[in-house]
């Protein structure tokens, strides 16, 4: 659960995100952090994460106490894969805050080595890619579910048959008519949501796109 909530910000973007890997409310604090929590529910390593889960505290040189909330704690499925405390920052905000902003991270490793964690520092280069884009386009479909299990079995026997093909081509090739062909999409894009079906995610999503079985 978090620790503390997000107070409305007019210079950012904040809110509530839905998410089923979240355990507790999803808040982010700008479009970055809503971003990369995106990415988390799409991630299939990802078994959960907490926003904001815990507050660190320690003293200064000065003795005096100072506290730091990081973004988000992630679990993974892979027992090997040890949880990894994220925080989620522009590069600008970085160089700009760097004194302000080291101490909260030298406590935030000094944490994690502690209790068998990893911190990593994400920025917009890491977050803000063409695989950010594929995945906005795909968790609304996976989300959503198969619309048609018929359809389901049509399109993997189909690309059974041609192992490597386009999304058009897939489509065309089970229906000569547009209002059928487009009646497929939905269940296509659930498939490669799912990772049933292959495509790069890090290129651009068309109906040009490569695909195959997974």
């Amino acid at each position: 659960m978090p620790i503390r909530k997000i107070p409305k910000n007019y210079r950012n973007v904040t809110g509530i995100a839905a998410h089923s890997k979240a355990q507790g409310q999803a808040m982010f604090e700008s479009t970055l952090e809503r971003d990369f929590l995106m990415l988390l529910e799409f991630d299939k390593n990802v078994d959960g994460f907490e926003v904001q889960p815990i507050k660190l505290k320690w003293l200064n040189e000065q003795g005096k106490s100072r506290s730091y909330t990081p973004d988000t704690l992630v679990y993974y499925k892979k027992q090997t894969q040890c949880p990894t405390l994220f925080e989620v920052k522009y590069r600008s905000d970085i160089k700009e805050n760097w004194k302000i902003l080291k101490p909260k991270f030298k406590a935030a490793i000094r944490f994690c080595r502690e209790n068998g964690w990893k911190f990593k520092l994400i920025t917009e280069v890491e977050i803000k890619t063409t695989y950010l884009e594929s995945v906005k386009f795909l968790l609304p479909f996976v989300r959503r579910g198969a619309e048609n299990e018929d359809d389901m079995m049509i399109l993997d026997d189909k690309l059974s048959q041609l192992k490597v093909t386009t999304p058009k081509n897939l489509i065309s090739s089970i229906y000569s008519d547009e209002i059928n062909q487009a009646s497929l999409l939905p269940t296509l894009w659930y498939l490669i949501g799912g990772r049933q079906i292959q495509i790069d995610l890090a290129s651009k999503i068309t109906m040009s796109s490569k695909i195959w079985k997974g």
